[in-house]
């Protein structure tokens, strides 16, 4: 089946994942109280919370850090109400870059966002600007190194359990699945006991820009630092071919 992400470089994702781990517990916090409003603070009967659950985990947040922040959420006391936002824009030679947020102050947000893109040479767009380009899809990625299955037996599992699609590259595999089946194939992958170094659902580009110059490199680099370095930024999607 089709290799189309740029999920190759396990290493360096690795090296970005390990400078983003100050940041991520906030962002699960954000999340898990998010997923106790919707659904409730029981996982068993909030499919949202279980999958936040396993990328809290997947992310090595203490299970004490999960429980309290479950237990403030369901409570309510000192709970904050975030509201989720999506910001659209450009970087450099028209790089799509799609930004998801989660916030208790929508105005300071936006400010901060416009900025990041403006300092790196991109601006913000209107909604749907470049939505279009990427496809919402449940996504799991595989250490081979920690995944005793072979390609094939794998692949099968896989689309058994329902994903769409399987991806062998030089040292991972990728899973896509359908955002609605995502939860369930994650839990196929955990109850069979496969390690999933990611499993999020994600906005996938379907086609990818190669930034060419040195200087636009730089710009790109500077959005996507500025943006990882806001709390309130829950995720970014972009199409810029790092490889």
């Amino acid at each position: 089946m089709s290799g189309h992400s740029k999920f190759a470089n396990i290493k360096h994702k690795k090296e970005k994942n390990d400078a983003a781990k100050g940041k991520i517990f906030t962002v699960i916090g954000r999340e898990i109280a998010v997923a106790v409003k919707e659904g409730g603070p029981d996982p068993a009967n909030n499919s949202k919370l279980r999958d936040v659950i396993a990328k809290a985990k997947a992310n090595n947040v203490p299970n004490d850090t999960i429980n309290n922040g479950i237990k403030k959420a369901a409570g309510g006391l000192d709970s904050v109400n975030y509201e989720q936002n999506v910001y659209e824009g450009y970087g450099p030679s028209g790089v799509a870059i799609i930004v998801e947020t989660l916030t208790d102050n929508k105005n300071r947000t936006a400010a901060n966002v416009r900025a990041a893109f403006s300092k790196g040479g991109g601006n913000v767009g209107t909604p749907g600007c470049v939505s279009f380009m990427f496809d919402r899809k449940g996504q799991i990625i595989i250490d081979k190194e920690e995944c005793d299955m072979d390609a094939d037996e794998l692949m099968m599992f896989a689309l058994d359990a329902g994903a769409e699609d399987f991806a062998d590259n030089e040292d991972s595999y990728e899973v896509l699945t359908d955002p609605e089946q995502f939860s369930a194939v994650r839990e196929a992958f955990e109850q069979k006991g496969i390690p999933m170094l990611e499993a999020d659902v994600k906005m996938i580009p379907q086609n990818w820009v190669s930034l060419k110059s040195e200087e636009d490199q730089k710009k790109m680099q500077r959005i996507l630092d500025l943006l990882d370095e806001d709390d309130d930024v829950q995720a970014v999607f972009h199409s810029w071919d790092e490889e």
